[in-house]
This record gives C-alpha cells, structure tokens and sequence, in this order.
C-alpha cells in the first residue's frame, strides 16, 4: 500500500523556548511529540514484551541497523515481511544507522569511554587510532570486524540505506561518524564533512529504494539526515546547514554529550535547520534532565536503552531521584517503587517483591524493574508535552528538577531560563 513517507504537524510553540508539541505522521500510526522512543535495539526491548511496551505508553521503538544485520540478518526480517510483522509491532520504528558502532569499536574502542553513561575519561591521546580499533573509516565507508565472530565486514552509505529497506521501519538514519569527544578539532572537521557526503550518499539511494516501493506499492520510507560536529559551534551550524539545505524528512542530533552541554549544542543546531521538520536526539535520556533540556531547546524525539539497562542492574527513577532497589534497607519495605507511577509494577507489586527478585537472580525481577523504569521516562516526556500545550513548561520544569536532584542538585539546570 502507497502512504507519504512522513508528515509533521507543529501544534503549539512554547514562547521564548525552541519547544514545540507536534504530531509525527508515518504508514504506522503517529507519534504525539516531544516524545520518548523506546529502546529495542534488536528487535526487542530488552525483557519486555510489545504488548507491555504499549501498556507502558511506548508510542514507538527504535531499533539497531548494525544489530539486526548480524543477528538474525536482514533478508530473515524481509522475509518475514519487515521488521513491524517480525517483532508483532504495529506502531512506529526508527532504525538508526550504525554509525554510532563506528565509534564503539573503532575511536573509543577500550579508551575508558561510556557513551551510555556519558562517562569520559582519559586524554586525548587516547583518541589516535591504535591496533586494538575493530573498525577502519576511510571516504568509501567503513571496514570492520563482527563483534560476534570476527568476521571482516563492510558499510557504506548505499550498504545501509539497503539494510535499513529491506529491515522496512518507518524512519531511518543516514550513514554518519560519530567522533570521539577526545578527538582534536581537525579530525571533528574531517569526520562531519565525510558525514556530509555519506549523507548525500545515503539520500540518493534512499529515493531509488522508494521508488521500487513505490512500483511495488509498497509503503514509502523516511529518512532523516545526521547533524554531526562535536562540541564545535561554527562546526554544528555548518552540518546542521548543509543537511537543512537537503531534502530530508527530519534530522537526528549525533554526539556524546553531558546533561550541561545539551542547551548549548542543541541549540546551535535547533536554531540553524528547518523549523518545519522534525529532530531527533540520537541516544539521550539516561537521566531526566536530557529530556527537559532537549525539549526546550528544540527537540521532538529521543531514544535511550538506559532506563532498561539501568532497571537491570536495580537503578529505578523515582520523583525523588534514583535508588538501587538491591539495597537491603528494601528487603522489608512493603510499598510501591513509587506512590505515584501509575505503572503495572507500581499498582501491583512493591520494593521489597522487586528486591527480593532481582538478589535472586529471578527474570521476573528484570521484567518489572523495566516496565517502571520506561513508564517513567516515557510519562514524564508526556507531562513535559502536556505543560507545553497549557503553558506550564518551566512550573513544571521547576518542580520535578527540584524534586529528583535536590533544590541544591537542580541549580545548574536553570541557568538559561
């Protein structure tokens, strides 16, 4: 069946801000913006589910092009009629485009860098290739070995665009580099400008495989165009106006950032594209902060594995900020993770159940845990949308912060107000 790629529908602006409520139209449903995009990296949100990513609010998944390409392998999801009929999901997906792999294994590849955590450590010496890299970039695209097997393997810009249609989710991203926050400016220059021409790349063989769809009548597929440039302001203008200037469906934010370099470098680029098109912040929302400041400075979108990572290692948000539920003093405390979450873990089981579990090793343990911890990112994101529509942001922005981090913890987080 033919459908337009993707429509979007700003609904309401929030003065003196970059935020904005909208609407993202795709062949699979909407998603009602800003919102949080649920992490399924392979096809999957890790112990949960699709009918419990829907009962927690999931409007969408996002899942991993480098991923799904190992294991099981595109032609098995083609097959299998897309990715939507493979994992029984009939919402949204994005697919991202490997490139962040490009960085995992190859310039922070044993450096001390946890781009999951935003934890960075080391020097910049660290960032010079060295013997220990899994990948080779040149202008071609990328050589790499299979973190799986060590089998030698090859993506271009073509390559992926090919991968992600056969894989058939609603939204794509174009092939970039994502560079090491230890690189020097030069590298961070010669790395966006690659990303520049892989994007090019990446839109004209994406046109071609929609015509196929198109002669197939088939659904048609969206791309979105990858603003690169590290911290480097004249840089991320220049990327975000090079990519602004091309046809793309939205736009997806690449980088490694703290919560405190968000406003900044988020708002160089929100600044600089097409406000009409929407953007996505490619892997942020660890903490509650990311998704607060992303949003007023201009961001409709995020996706993030680490409110089930986290959950898995017993970190669970609550209002008033973050415990480790393994910790003893929950062994007998009988109430709620948080009185306040509506979520299925939280109207029917309590600390002391969840605690009991997860020092038992019992997967039950990882199931609950998980549900609550995206329940409430994915809420919060809808409250935050909510109190842009009725003019509330910053009273909102205001209490919660306050609330999670401490009055004291909150201070940094209000600076640009």
């Amino acid at each position: 069946m033919i459908s337009k790629s993707l429509e979007f529908i700003i609904e309401k602006r929030l003065d003196g801000t970059l935020a904005r409520s909208g609407l993202i139209i795709t062949p699979h449903g909407s998603i009602k913006t800003p919102a949080f995009i649920v992490g399924g990296t392979k096809a999957t949100v890790k112990t949960l589910n699709v009918e419990q990513v829907a009962q927690l609010g999931g409007q969408s998944v996002l899942a991993n092009t480098y991923h799904l390409m190992l294991r099981p392998g595109v032609d098995t999801i083609a097959l299998a009629g897309g990715i939507h009929k493979f994992m029984n999901w009939d919402r949204p997906i994005f697919t991202d485009s490997g490139g962040f792999q490009i960085f995992s294994l190859g310039m922070a590849y044993k450096k001390g860098i946890d781009v999951t955590s935003h934890s960075i450590k080391g020097d910049k010496d660290q960032a010079k290739n060295s013997s220990s890299q899994l990948v080779k970039v040149t202008d071609d695209g990328a050589s790499f070995k299979s973190h799986l097997d060590g089998n030698s393997m090859f993506m271009n810009p073509e390559i992926c665009m090919e991968l992600q249609h056969k894989i058939g989710a609603d939204i794509h991203m174009s092939f970039d580099e994502l560079t090491s926050p230890l690189a020097g400016k030069e590298y961070i220059k010669k790395a966006m400008d690659r990303t520049h021409v892989w994007a090019e790349r990446s839109l004209n063989r994406h046109r071609e495989l929609n015509n196929d769809h198109v002669s197939k009548e088939e659904y048609l597929q969206s791309l979105y165009g990858i603003v690169q440039g590290a911290r480097e302001e004249d840089l991320r203008r220049e990327s975000a106006k090079f990519l602004g200037d091309r046809d793309f469906d939205g736009y997806g934010i690449g980088g490694v950032f703290e919560p405190e370099e968000i406003p900044e470098t988020v708002r160089w680029v929100c600044e600089t594209l097409p406000e009409n098109k929407p953007r996505h912040l490619l892997g942020m929302g660890a903490q509650p902060a990311d998704l607060f400041l992303g949003v007023q400075y201009g961001i409709d979108t995020f996706d993030c594995v680490a409110p089930t990572r986290q959950a898995r290692n017993g970190a669970l948000y609550t209002y008033d900020g973050r415990i480790n539920i393994k910790n003893s003093k929950y062994q007998q405390d009988f109430s709620p993770i948080d009185s306040q979450c509506d979520c299925y873990t939280c109207k029917h089981y309590t600390r002391a159940y969840v605690n009991h579990l997860l020092r038992s090793d019992e997967t039950l343990g990882l199931t609950l845990a998980s549900i609550h911890n995206e329940r409430f990112v994915v809420s919060t994101v809808d409250l935050i949308r909510e109190s842009i529509e009725n003019g509330n942001f910053f009273n909102y922005k205001k209490q919660f912060l306050e609330r999670y981090y401490g009055v004291k913890g909150s201070e940094k987080f209000f600076e640009n107000d």
